[in-house]
């Protein structure tokens, strides 16, 4: 069952409230009882932890095994990358190797 954070608008409670997906929205406020409860947005509050699929195909690296995120790496900017040089180019077959070999 998840979890819905509610807020007086009148009084200004808050408060945390476990309800099934199919019960109606509180109206009534616990504190005041003025019909001012509403239901506030949060975001997702989970964690993925453990050994499980996510740190053995997800994770990556070796801190899968360590339950650590991995240290960021730092980007290059593409205009260091250095261009292929004569890639459009075969290289011609050495000398007896009749072209059945990794050299070219």
């Amino acid at each position: 069952m998840p979890i819905y954070a509610y807020k007086c608008e009148s009084c200004g409670l808050a408060k945390d409230v476990l309800r099934k997906i199919s019960d109606a929205p509180l109206v009534d406020c616990p504190a005041c009882g003025v019909p001012a409860f509403k239901k506030q947005l949060t975001a997702a509050g989970f964690q993925l932890k453990g050994s499980g699929w996510y740190a053995t195909d997800f994770k990556g690296g070796s801190a899968a095994a360590t339950g650590d995120a991995p240290a960021p790496t730092e980007a290059k900017p593409a205009d260091s990358v250095p261009a292929k040089a004569d890639t459009a180019a075969p290289k011609p077959a050495a000398a007896g190797c009749g072209g059945a070999c990794s050299c070219h």
